[in-house]
């Protein structure tokens, strides 16, 4: 019996209609959010998601036995640990109010598809080793925040109430500026002054409108270079270095073969110059404007 269950929990068609039950699962969440469809229909989804949740059920029960007479080692890998507590919650005394927990807990099983990729399961990884240096790399940027917004509401307070009439609206306002999202107009407030742009319909916040095109463009340029330029590869460079590891990981517990880990990587860094090219271009003046 646990050789059975070792030869199946190990086979890739056993592995395949997993998968194929965590994509109907995601499909029948999806179905859901379409009420009048869902109620319709209420019956065949209600048997549909018992057939998925006793897939489930069964893959834990073969993956259990597979370990012969040390059950509990199903338990040493965190991916089990959290199939497990998806399957068992399933079966919790849910209704009324708390049929909303129900449905959360239906679409967390699409997350089991992490874990039936490999690929995608070293992507994760990587990322998931990743957090400990981002936390670094996100207080240099809350510094970073933090010093500009100050400086924004001692040089813009009066001038731009909307954007910097204090700390919190000056952050804000700074979010704004670092994802690029119309960050020019907030520009062109502080170069010409409210009375001559962007106040339309607001003039009554205008009250003491002054220009300031130099320190405006300073500020700005300077803080748009830093913030989106220097930080974007700081998370870049740390994410692959988070790579690295994940993929020493996964090749010494031959969840990947090296030369994919390989294959990777590349496509990954081909990615990242991408998206550093598309960055500089949205810097180059007039691109942003003429979109």
């Amino acid at each position: 019996m646990v050789s059975l269950c070792k030869k199946i929990a190990n086979s890739k068609w056993f592995q395949n209609s997993i998968t194929i039950a965590i994509i109907i699962a995601g499909i029948l969440v999806g179905i859901a959010t379409y009420t009048e469809f869902a109620e319709k229909h209420h019956v065949i989804l209600e048997l549909l998601n018992k057939v998925v949740l006793w897939i489930f059920v069964a893959e834990v029960v073969i993956k259990m036995i597979a370990e012969g007479k040390k059950p509990w080692r199903y338990f040493y890998d965190s991916w089990n640990v959290f199939d497990f507590v998806i399957v068992a919650a399933a079966f919790l005394p849910f209704g009324g109010s708390s049929v909303a927990i129900l449905r959360l807990l239906r679409l967390l099983r699409v997350l089991k598809l992490v874990k039936a990729l490999p690929k995608l399961q070293l992507l994760v990884s990587a990322l998931l080793k990743s957090i400990p240096s981002m936390g670094y790399v996100t207080i240099l940027l809350m510094l970073l925040f933090y010093i500009y917004a100050v400086a924004g509401v001692f040089f813009f307070g009066a001038n731009d109430p909307i954007h910097f009439e204090n700390l919190q609206m000056s952050m804000l306002s700074l979010f704004r500026v670092v994802t690029l999202e119309d960050w020019t107009d907030i520009m062109y407030i502080n170069m010409y002054g409210c009375e001559n742009y962007g106040y339309d319909g607001n003039m009554n916040l205008c009250t003491l409108s002054s220009a300031n095109p130099l320190g405006s463009v300073t500020y700005f340029v300077s803080f748009v270079l830093l913030g989106t330029m220097i930080i974007l590869n700081l998370f870049i460079g740390v994410i692959m270095n988070g790579m690295d590891e994940a993929r020493e990981e996964a090749i010494e517990e031959d969840l990947i073969a090296p030369e994919d880990v390989h294959t990777n990587l590349a496509e990954l860094e081909e990615k990242l110059h991408e998206v550093q090219a598309l960055v500089l271009k949205l810097k180059q003046p007039g691109v942003i404007d003429e979109e």
